[in-house]
């Protein structure tokens, strides 16, 4: 089923601002990184409504669907998906949802 998501409220996005790196390295090149809170919007948003790639929104706190792909495959290698993952399922176990 899917459900609704309309991006990180400032208090959900200080849960995990901390397991991301203050700032993107700079390519030195290029357009610049979209900002973390862009990309695990857009992450978010295709996890929760189950939308196509193709489909993922586009706007002001949204990052591309190229730039979330990207770090997705980024923090799958580096290990910061996990964290993530870990920092969410805490969550929901201090608050027993799980």
């Amino acid at each position: 089923m899917a459900g609704r998501f309309e991006g990180l409220s400032d208090l959900e996005w200080k849960l995990f601002e901390d397991i991301f790196p203050k700032e993107p390295e700079n390519r030195g090149r290029g357009m610049p990184h979209a900002p973390f809170r862009h990309v695990l919007n857009t992450l978010l948003y295709i996890l929760i409504t189950g939308c196509r790639w193709c489909d993922a929104p586009t706007g002001e706190i949204w990052a591309s669907k190229s730039a979330a792909h990207r770090w997705l495959q980024r923090w799958e290698t580096d290990g910061t998906l996990e964290n993530l993952q870990a920092r969410i399922l805490g969550i929901a176990e201090e608050r027993g949802l799980i």
